[in-house]
């Protein structure tokens, strides 16, 4: 069994990988499709790098979804969350250092990227971002928790999972569903619009599909990753 602190480097590590990719994407002007690819392919990577040694959750949306049914200790989540926190807050540094000098003009780590919420449309910036984290959730459920699902291919189906979320929501609300994807560009580039609605969102979103999936697709049966 791998130690509390070596998952915690692994979600760390895996944090800052699709954080330094995903954001680095944004600020050299890529477009829908190479953002959303960046996303979804560096979270393959740093699923398949990560999950036999932390379970990759990668997302404190995820790991509090996974707490409320009891599939990790509330130790260990406090541990996840800061790893996944600090490693999100390291890779926007890194951007934010080195490279903001070369970043499109018009783009802002950590800026809102998303038309609803520019306008500030609250509820529709919830319920896209509630619906695009259960999507992912239940994903993840269904190839890496559920003892039925295909493991060998849990990997890209969870990164799957955050392309069509972006391509989806990216342009409406910026498809974060990953509060520490947003809350370390917002906390280097000083930018906290509506920063609150993406952490209440995706927790509400992956909580449900925990137990939507947990009581109704799998029927309450004990099934830990």
């Amino acid at each position: 069994m791998n130690s509390l602190g070596s998952k915690c480097v692994a979600e760390f590590i895996a944090t800052f990988s699709l954080t330094f990719i995903g954001a680095g994407a944004i600020m050299h002007g890529g477009s829908l499709a190479e953002v959303a690819l960046a996303h979804g392919l560096a979270l393959s990577m740093a699923v398949y790098a990560s999950g036999h040694i932390s379970g990759a959750h990668i997302n404190p949306a995820v790991t509090i979804a996974m707490l409320s049914r009891g599939k990790i200790s509330p130790p260990a989540a406090v541990g996840y969350i800061i790893a996944q926190l600090a490693g999100a807050i390291l890779a926007a540094l890194v951007l934010n250092t080195f490279f903001a000098a070369y970043a499109v003009e018009g783009t802002k780590l950590g800026a809102t990227l998303g038309s609803l919420s520019d306008k500030g449309d609250v509820a529709a910036v919830l319920v896209m971002e509630i619906i695009l984290t259960f999507l992912l959730v239940t994903t993840i459920y269904a190839v890496a928790v559920d003892e039925r699902g295909a493991k060998n291919v849990y990997g890209f189906g969870i990164g799957l999972s955050v392309t069509f979320g972006i391509l989806c929501g990216g342009p409406l609300t910026g498809a974060s569903m990953n509060p520490a994807r947003s809350f370390g560009p917002a906390l280097i580039g000083g930018h906290w619009d509506m920063h609150w609605v993406y952490w209440v969102a995706p927790i509400i979103g992956g909580c449900l599909a925990a137990w939507v999936y947990d009581l109704v697709l799998i029927g309450g049966k004990k099934n830990s990753q």
